[in-house]
């Protein structure tokens, strides 16, 4: 029998023979068996390769995600103004009681169109954010406009102070006055700006110009501090863990639907207004002119970051305004039944008016000197509730709230709120509640503090049982101000009474989030460009330097493993010739040896 020996091209210890009938079948497979072997050794490889890339995705994105919260943390560190490519932005807050400057700082952008600016609020060398206040509002300044820039002097002063000189030239300056300027008339709103237009670039050599300097609306406002506070929560960081929540978003009605983040709606009560903001992620065609529609991205071509807010202020919903309201009908309803009945109730402290709204036992006293009311609380939180409920104005139809005022449907099973102010106060400051939003569990703490006796509450607040910054207005006004949340909250805007997704907070991340961030970050969301058209090719060159090592460690892994399995099929394929050829010269006339019987002589094999 013969037999074939291999032993060119291999040490002597892998010297072995194979029978030439054995041969066939292990050693020269059939053409279609070699493709069908490559493929699946090809399929092997692909599916390792996918794999590998999934892992690395996911470990980059983990790693995205880690740095994003480590940046949480050190940004309270002081700003490294030595640094040369860190940017500058300067927005001034014009209030109705004062002006603030808030400075803040960012790194270069990355080149990623897909991300945002990374601005941070800049801290001095004492790790304090860098903010000064002045008072009073610069709408106090109506009558004598010359003196505008004279009053705001003091503020960009400080602000070129803590700023590099060489980057005050590309350091944008925003002026953006807010309730005390709205209701000045429109001439003495354009005299005060026009000064500021006008004397500012004298002073100063900030990025300035006179679309930089005006007065905002009630929603434009409500916008900024919108994304102010999703930016803080990252919300508008596009790449998602498994868990976290995402909402499915129509941005028009030609594109499909992106599949992103769930934003934060926005809850603040303050002392004279309230607002709502959300995101609406259907199109609605009733609500469009109340929603503002805007794109945070760089790239106006570009639909990822477009987003579609509903915001609606209420003046005259805040908690103090709302108690004045209930005041001044108190006194009229009373009057108007002392005349008709002939009675005197609350015109003396001895006779006083019965009020569910204050603590059990309190006395007060409201009106002016002439038509002073007197005042004796029952501590009835439910009664004081349905007293209130005709101040929120509602009206029968669906799908409005405060003042019949249209609101878009909330998908109350897939949305988070984080409610500010009020609806902090309420809840932590006497009740020591806040956090996640209970409703049952609110309730039944309102009531059990506004039927405790105003006695004992008073004890407790010189025991410091309630919050240090608790006082004796927060005491006496604690039991309506809970009623008028509540309302607020599930009657006016029509939370359900289980609903989960609600967090009180006066921080975020333990910093004080302003309109003023969410402003800078739109009014800046152009600079990108810039960045990612001067870094372009150096941004491609990095990408690769990044990747190189994965790609050394798994695709060159990969190549040499399809070179091998090539070299195999190679080596099987030139077997398979040898071993047709051996099997043609192996016939009656040319292999002699085969009829005498001799052992089968040995065939070398070159390589």
């Amino acid at each position: 029998m013969g037999r074939i020996s291999f032993s060119c091209l291999f040490p002597a210890s892998w010297h072995f023979s194979l029978s030439s009938l054995f041969l066939p079948r292990l050693l020269t497979p059939s053409l279609r068996q070699l493709l069908f072997i490559g493929l699946l050794l090809g399929l092997i490889g692909l599916l390792y390769l996918l794999l590998l890339s999934k892992g690395h995705a996911s470990f980059l994105r983990e790693e995205n995600h880690f740095h994003r919260h480590l940046a949480r943390v050190t940004d309270v560190d002081a700003t490294d103004t030595s640094n040369p490519d860190l940017n500058y932005g300067l927005v001034v807050d014009c209030g109705s009681s004062g002006s603030r400057v808030f400075v803040y700082c960012w790194p270069r952008h990355n080149g990623n169109p897909h991300e945002l600016l990374d601005i941070q609020q800049m801290r001095d060398q004492h790790r304090k954010p860098v903010v000064m206040k002045i008072k009073p509002g610069i709408s106090e300044l109506a009558k004598t406009p010359e003196k505008a820039s004279d009053y705001i002097y003091p503020l960009l002063s400080f602000a070129a102070q803590h700023i590099p000189k060489n980057k005050h030239q590309e350091t944008p300056l925003y002026i953006l006055c807010t309730a005390g300027m709205r209701i000045l008339p429109e001439s003495q709103q354009e005299a005060l700006l026009e000064d500021l237009r006008t004397d500012i670039p004298v002073h100063f050599n900030f990025l300035f110009s006179d679309s930089h300097v005006e007065v905002i609306s009630g929603k434009q406002e409500g916008v900024y501090a919108w994304i102010g506070i999703n930016f803080v929560l990252g919300r508008f960081n596009h790449v998602h863990n498994d868990g976290e929540a995402v909402v499915e978003v129509n941005v028009s009605e030609q594109q499909e639907a992106l599949v992103r983040k769930r934003t934060a709606g926005v809850l603040d009560m303050g002392g004279v207004s309230t607002q709502i903001a959300y995101e609406v992620p259907k199109t609605e065609e009733v609500a469009k002119n109340l929603l503002a529609e805007f794109n945070l991205g760089c790239d106006a071509h570009r639909t990822e970051h477009v987003y579609r807010v509903y915001v609606s202020t209420f003046l005259g919903f805040g908690g103090n305004a709302a108690r004045q309201r209930y005041e001044e009908r108190v006194i009229k309803n009373t009057a108007t039944r002392n005349k008709l009945l002939d009675q005197h109730a609350g015109e003396t402290a001895d006779s006083p008016l019965l009020d569910p709204c204050l603590p059990a036992d309190l006395q007060d006293e409201i009106g002016s000197s002439t038509e002073k009311l007197h005042l004796r609380g029952t501590g009835d939180f439910d009664q004081c509730r349905r007293i209130l409920q005709p101040f929120l104005n509602r009206t029968n139809e669906t799908l409005t709230s405060l003042n019949g005022i249209y609101q878009p449907a909330i998908n109350y099973n897939n949305s988070q709120f984080y409610g500010f102010s009020e609806f902090y106060y309420c809840t932590e400051d006497v009740l020591r509640m806040g956090g996640d939003y209970n409703s049952s569990k609110y309730s039944k703490g309102a009531k059990s503090y506004c039927s405790t006796q105003w006695k004992t509450l008073k004890e407790r607040f010189d025991s410091g049982l309630y919050a240090t910054h608790a006082d004796l207005h927060r005491l006496k006004y604690q039991c309506f101000k809970s009623a008028w949340m509540h309302e607020v909250l599930h009657s006016g805007f029509s939370f359900p009474a289980n609903y989960k997704n609600l967090k009180t907070a006066l921080l975020v991340y333990d910093k004080e989030v302003q309109w003023t961030l969410g402003a800078i970050l739109y009014r800046t969301r152009f600079l990108p460009l810039r960045d990612i058209q001067q870094e372009g090719l150096k941004g491609v060159h990095s990408h690769w330097r990044h990747s190189f090592s994965f790609v050394n460690n798994h695709y060159l892994f990969l190549a040499c493993f399809f070179i091998v399995v090539l070299s195999i099929m190679l080596y099987l394929l030139r077997l398979r010739r040898i071993h047709r050829r051996a099997a043609q010269h192996c016939t009656p006339s040319s292999v002699p040896w085969l009829e005498e019987g001799l052992g089968s002589p040995t065939i070398p094999i070159t390589l």
